[in-house]
């Protein structure tokens, strides 16, 4: 991989490819820590996520809040590898 500053585009596929790799359920907290980000950078992308629908919060019968991708969440996934496999293709 591209050894610089992530853009807010590929760290927004991080943290869903990550949601996607832990069988679309995963706790805020170790979400957090593979993403690499600070706590306040990861918990504004959160927000965001989920108020534009990429993301759901699923709560347990314990009251623990999981985070998994909605179909939105998932197109995302698909069309940034396309858009990643179209800048590798022509070099850009």
């Amino acid at each position: 991989m591209r050894s610089r500053k992530r853009d807010r585009l590929e760290i927004i596929y991080d943290i869903l490819r990550i949601i996607r790799e832990h069988n679309n359920s995963i706790l805020p907290t170790p979400l957090l820590r593979y993403s690499n980000l600070s706590s306040q950078s990861f918990n504004e992308y959160l927000n965001e996520l989920v108020e534009k629908g990429f993301i759901r919060e699923v709560y347990d019968k314990k009251g623990r809040k999981y985070l998994s991708l909605t179909d939105k969440g998932f197109r995302y996934l698909e069309k940034y590898k396309k858009i990643i496999e179209f800048i590798d293709e022509f070099g850009l």
